[in-house]
């Protein structure tokens, strides 16, 4: 409990810093630029002083000039603060509907591209997808949680089908990534966090021309990310 304490400790200091100064400038300049770096820094520091040790593999293949669409397995609250920081470039996420209500988280998040989604709406989901879109069309990469939640055992859920039509729409490479090690350090359900390595691996892009079907395009993903987990979490061959 105490390395989490230090981490949420952290996060809560730099809260005061951020609504005095980055949320101001952010509104009247207009530029989400600093909020955003300074939310990514504090985002990694968080685990990073609660003794988890984050090692990339694969970001080489990355073209920074391009957009991607990131789907990665979710198994820890640690995942988005380890994995979003080392997106390159700017990347959107969706994100619950209801922060959007606040008012001024509501608006920074509005100028930073988040989409709004309700998992609860079949609707809503396809609203979302549309805004993602939109945010792709400007130039902005996504990264999605493809499981929709996160897993309890660390073994892969099964997908959700929305990424699959917003790739096939976009037509924009899309990145399989593979969390390792947060399934260990703080697994759902559990607020302690026990110290380690967090591996993140960035598989090859798969192009739109390699595809096939979204049924194909979804094997594909799953292949990838699951060949990166420990062989205790892999899926076994049928």
């Amino acid at each position: 409990m105490i390395r989490a304490f230090i981490m949420l400790t952290f996060w809560a200091v730099c809260l005061p810093f951020t609504a005095i100064f980055c949320f101001p400038w952010t509104f009247i300049s207009g530029d989400i630029r600093l909020l955003y770096r300074v939310g990514m820094w504090a985002a990694i520091t968080g685990p990073r002083l609660a003794g988890v040790r984050v090692r990339t593999v694969g970001l080489e293949k990355l073209d920074l000039q391009r957009t991607y669409i990131f789907m990665s397995n979710h198994a820890s609250n640690l995942d988005p603060p380890i994995t979003l920081p080392l997106i390159p470039r700017r990347t959107s996420v969706m994100a619950r509907h209801g922060l959007f209500k606040y008012p001024l988280l509501g608006r920074a998040m509005r100028m930073g591209d988040l989409v709004p989604v309700d998992r609860s709406d079949r609707q809503a989901g396809i609203s979302a997808v549309r805004g993602a879109a939109y945010v792709i069309r400007k130039g902005i990469n996504m990264t999605i949680y493809i499981e929709g939640g996160r897993s309890f055992d660390g073994k892969l859920l099964r997908f959700k089908k929305g990424p699959f039509y917003l790739a096939e729409e976009c037509q924009v490479p899309v990145v399989p990534v593979t969390i390792k090690g947060t399934h260990y350090a703080m697994p759902k359900g559990r607020l302690a966090i026990k110290p380690g390595v967090v591996e993140v691996i960035f598989h090859d892009p798969i192009e739109p021309k390699d595809f096939g079907s979204r049924e194909s395009l979804m094997l594909k993903v799953r292949e990838a990310i699951n060949s990166g987990l420990e062989p205790e979490y892999q899926e076994q061959p049928a």
